[in-house]
């Protein structure tokens, strides 16, 4: 039975055999210091003031107790910038999701096994999801010219980015034992794929992808600050004009339509589990 030898660092244990074991030491507090400098250098940087943040946050309620009660005569003016940001959300998302499908393919390494093409794919994939969808939607404006299109695009890359990226992580996790078996019996290795991989991989694809169209609605709203379309328009302009009685009506409308998206999406994921 091992004895402890006493509370000196670092702590040892004589075992029956006579032979000592040393508790490695802990360095745990050495990362809590170095992150704790971080941070501190992390706000120099920033130059942020805590008396400022203090001082001007009663700002914040000032704002926030201007949008109520908002102005319901609005309400009409809203559908079909609401509209847009669904229509160009869902779109985008449809089409990136699609198109990522076929390069998640390339990309997994227990499909194709070809380092150079796996390497490109993910590769583009990176790039294209390190740009915001905020900085994709300003150029696409100046290549497409201002309104939805313009949002659409945006979308359409971050959801190809993104869900590619998934994708192609969980086809590396399937069970390639029915594959072999189905491409041993003959079949083509398509068919194979589409008999074996594609079955496992659709619950796990379709859950990323309402995931993806949740999150791209709420992007949306704010790509009409570059002229993408979509409810930022308007929601831009009475910022603007500090016309925030129309603000708190933009707002109601987005939260109940986002919400009623996630009830759905999450029903429609509940049904996939």
């Amino acid at each position: 039975m091992a004895k402890h030898r006493g509370f000196i660092q670092p702590k040892e244990w004589v075992l029956e055999d006579g032979s000592v074991v040393e508790e490695k030491r802990s360095y745990t507090l050495l990362y809590l210091l170095f992150f704790l400098a971080l941070i501190i250098f992390s706000l120099y940087i920033v130059q942020f003031d805590f008396k400022k943040v203090i001082k001007n946050f009663g700002n914040f309620w000032t704002m926030l107790f201007s949008m109520f009660p908002p102005n319901w005569d609005y309400l009409g003016a809203i559908k079909k910038p609401l509209f847009d940001t669904i229509k160009m959300s869902l779109l985008g998302s449809f089409l990136g999701s699609i198109t990522a499908v076929p390069f998640a393919f390339l990309a997994a390494n227990n499909i194709v096994n070809n380092k150079f093409i796996n390497g490109i794919v993910r590769f583009v994939f990176t790039v294209l999801r390190t740009l915001p969808t905020l900085v994709t939607a300003l150029i696409a404006t100046y290549i497409w010219g201002l309104g939805t299109f313009a949002g659409t695009v945006a979308i359409f890359i971050f959801s190809f980015s993104y869900i590619g990226k998934q994708l192609f992580e969980q086809i590396e996790t399937v069970d390639m034992g029915p594959f072999e078996a189905v491409e041993a019996l003959g079949a083509s290795r398509s068919k194979a794929i589409v008999a074996t991989i594609f079955p496992q991989l659709m619950p796990m694809y379709i859950s990323t992808t309402l995931f993806n169209f949740e999150g791209n609605v709420r992007y949306a709203a704010i790509l009409g600050y570059v002229g993408a379309g979509g409810i930022g328009i308007i929601l831009n302009e009475n910022i603007g004009f500090r016309d925030y009685t129309n603000v708190g009506m933009i707002l109601i409308v987005l939260f109940v339509a986002v919400t009623l998206i996630e009830q759905f999406s999450q029903f429609v994921r509940n049904k996939l589990s």
